[in-house]
């Protein structure tokens, strides 16, 4: 049977760099939204921020609703 090509410590570096990405997504479409409106320099890095913020809920929310799910298959 064939195994997992990725180490263990490969597949944190994996995980965490997806996480990231994640929040940096959000953030990121957060800041080019608000680029409708017109907004100082200030405005676009507040709500960068407050992207991150959002961003770092929402991966609570899936990363938790996942755990949910993957335990009600066994």
């Amino acid at each position: 049977m064939v195994g997992s090509s990725l180490t263990d410590d490969e597949k944190t570096v994996a995980n965490r760099r997806l996480k990231i990405g994640f929040v940096l997504l959000v953030a990121g479409s957060m800041a080019l939204m608000s680029l409708q409106i017109d907004p100082t320099p200030l405005e676009v890095a507040a709500v960068f921020g407050v992207g991150i913020g959002v961003g770092l809920v929402l991966l609570w929310f899936v990363l938790r609703n996942f755990r949910e799910f993957r335990q009600s298959l066994r």
